[in-house]
């Protein structure tokens, strides 16, 4: 029997994707917001694609602000964006 891949939805575009193709933002249990890229960290998660239009997106729509109940720092979304420029380039 084939193994069930693990589905999540992406905060920007809005596409259920496997877990594994996604970013993990999360919140920690003292109200830190850092990036996941094992997806075992304890917190509440959200996922975006590694695409740079995504994250515009989930910014502009304050998606993940609302996904995890916080305001996120703009340095979380400056990692993102070098980390989508990584992945991509």
């Amino acid at each position: 029997m084939q193994k069930k891949i693990p589905q999540r939805q992406c905060m920007g575009c809005r596409e259920r994707k496997a877990k594994r193709e996604l970013i993990r933002v999360v919140r920690g249990a003292d109200g830190t917001v850092s990036l996941d890229f094992g997806g075992k960290a304890p917190g509440r998660g959200a996922y975006l694609c590694p695409d740079p239009e995504c994250l515009k997106k989930a910014v502009r729509s304050k998606a993940l602000d609302r996904s995890l109940e916080v305001t996120i720092p703009q340095e979380v979304y400056q990692r993102l964006a070098k980390e989508m420029e990584g992945r991509h380039g």
